[in-house]
């Protein structure tokens, strides 16, 4: 199936680097952006996904919006589902071992990742690979070469492995072949671009620099911003607790968008969608954040009910809900089981890690009056108080 026209280089690029954090080189995206709207031959771009969990999150979605430009300018977009990468697992923001999954939880999951990313990318129009299909065909010789290729200076460079080295860590060898085999995805592809996170940039050059060693032509790098959490500190992570799945319930995505406060909003705004933040009205902006969020990965009709459900001053259908006596900030947040004890409730409200309806909190002894109240503490899953 052909794709749109590919319209000129000016209209491109506002597009593209909206979001994008590295552009390397840049001159040499224009150029290739240039021509391919001269000749009408779309560019090829390519991004890859480890399986390592069953389910999407806003997080990934940052990433799968960018190809899904690329796509809608009209360029050849490739889905790489990482099973053969996913079986060392990638040491980036790590500080230990990564625990291997079996190859059984490896397809499962990457069975559910090519479900979802439909749920933004044009599946017509899509070329998904399994990377397993040419480095499952590597020899023992070929591992040696591609080895070769690159030395452990230079991979010691890399923040994740050096802090590790430094504390007297463990690094497993095999580690150092992961962004050699993700780079080897680029040399058999031959893309002309390679989209990931900016924790990624590392593993991204690397691919540049192996083409170049196999004789191929460069992939330009482009990374796109991190999502921080809902708990607006760490990156957005399962394993965190901070996430929104895509494949949640309209009310809990619509509610756990609202939790966050407006300094995230306004970065959730630049990464997840083409529209500007109506800072002067920061409760409708993030009203029309969660709405765009629900319409789209659950529906328009689902949108508008739980925004509805929302505006009549009803707690969020799936989120959890607490019923306590009023009473100081402190008591409230233990009562609600939001913290362990009251003392663990007056560090976590002085550290400034409370907030009641986006607004942070910082007093322990402030009286909560009666009323219904979405109350977020770190990293917790919001819940919705209802004091009494």
């Amino acid at each position: 199936m052909s794709g749109p026209t590919i319209p000129p280089l000016a209209e491109q690029i506002a597009v593209l680097e909206r979001g994008a954090v590295d552009l390397e080189p840049r001159a040499e995206l224009l150029t290739r952006l240039e021509h391919s709207h001269r000749t009408q031959k779309p560019l090829k771009i390519k991004a890859g996904f480890d399986p390592t969990a069953p389910d999407l999150h806003l997080g990934h979605t940052v990433l799968i919006e960018k190809m899904a430009q690329f796509q809608r300018l009209g360029h050849e977009v490739i889905f790489i589902v990482g099973d053969y990468t996913a079986l060392i697992g990638d040491p980036t923001g790590r500080n230990s071992l990564r625990p291997p999954l079996s190859e059984a939880q490896i397809k499962e999951n990457a069975r559910t990742y090519t479900d979802q990313v439909f749920k933004i990318l044009d599946r017509e129009r899509t070329r998904v690979e399994w990377n397993s299909s040419w480095l499952g065909k590597l020899s023992f010789a070929d591992v040696i070469t591609l080895a070769s290729r690159y030395n452990v200076g230079r991979m010691l460079e890399r923040r994740d492995f050096r802090a590790r080295f430094d504390a007297g860590k463990q690094i497993a060898v095999h580690e150092f072949l992961y962004p050699l085999m993700q780079g080897y995805d680029s040399v058999a592809l031959e893309n002309d671009v390679e989209l990931g996170g900016h924790d990624q940039i590392f593993n991204l050059l690397v691919g540049r620099h192996l083409m170049e060693a196999y004789g191929k032509k460069p992939q330009v790098v482009l990374t796109v911003g991190l999502l921080v959490g809902t708990d607006g500190v760490e990156k957005m992570s399962k394993s965190k607790g901070n996430h929104v799945g895509i494949n949640e319930a309209p009310d809990e995505i619509f509610g756990k968008t609202m939790s966050v406060s407006d300094e995230t909003m306004a970065k959730w705004y630049e990464l997840l969608t083409p529209e500007p933040l109506n800072a002067a009205d920061p409760n409708g902006a993030k009203k029309r954040l969660a709405w765009l969020m629900t319409e789209r990965f659950a529906s328009r009709e689902a949108a508008d009910d739980t925004l509805a459900w929302w505006n009549a001053g009803r707690p969020p259908r799936n989120l959890e809900t607490a019923t306590v006596e009023a009473g100081p900030l402190y008591a409230v947040l233990t009562a609600a089981g939001l913290a362990d004890s009251n003392g663990d409730a007056r560090r976590k409200i002085q550290q400034g890690g409370v907030s009641i309806d986006d607004q942070k909190k910082t007093t322990p002894g402030e009286l909560i009056a009666a009323g219904s109240y979405l109350v977020r503490v770190g990293k917790k899953t919001s819940k919705q108080v209802i004091v009494r």
